[in-house]
């Protein structure tokens, strides 16, 4: 599980390392005026929020770090990648079927429910694929060649 889900990351770090501060924080981008940078920072920090919670086995998705600087600049983005890699090396496999509780708004307050480790963190890695695809739109509109052509592609989706 965590080799596929840091092969995925490296594909952020990967675009990170080949475009500027200007396109990273670029939100001129219609429909959502949302750069490559907020949505780099809003899939890293649903990644964080797994392992602020872990301590006390309480994860909630609501409660984000939301770091500025890491929306904005790409070294600070790809420091962030990095961290979460690094977490993510620390866990064992025993840990994934951990039971812990998991908070998160869905638009009508704030529910709880029991997750395995390992099924948030599947579910942050979806989430990040899904992201992938949003920042794909806003590449090709800022005229940046894709980093890879998985990129964004879910491994489900028929090609």
């Amino acid at each position: 599980m965590i080799e596929a889900i840091e092969k995925n990351l490296q594909r952020g770090i990967k675009l990170l390392e080949a475009i500027s501060d200007e396109q990273y924080s670029d939100c001129t981008i219609p429909p959502y005026y949302s750069s490559i940078g907020n949505n780099m920072r809003h899939i890293l920090d649903i990644f964080s929020c797994i392992f602020n919670g872990l301590d006390n086995e309480c994860v909630d998705f609501s409660d984000r770090n939301r770091c500025e600087s890491a929306q904005q600049e790409t070294a600070v983005g790809i420091t962030y990648f990095n961290e979460i890699i690094e977490k993510l090396y620390r866990l064992k496999s025993e840990d994934f079927n951990k039971i812990i509780e998991v908070t998160d708004d869905l638009g009508a307050g704030k529910m709880t429910a029991n997750y395995t480790l390992g099924s948030a963190l599947i579910q942050a890695h979806s989430h990040a694929i899904h992201h992938f695809a949003s920042i794909g739109f806003i590449i090709h509109q800022l005229g940046i060649e894709l980093p890879d052509a998985d990129f964004g592609y879910n491994p489900t989706t028929p090609r």
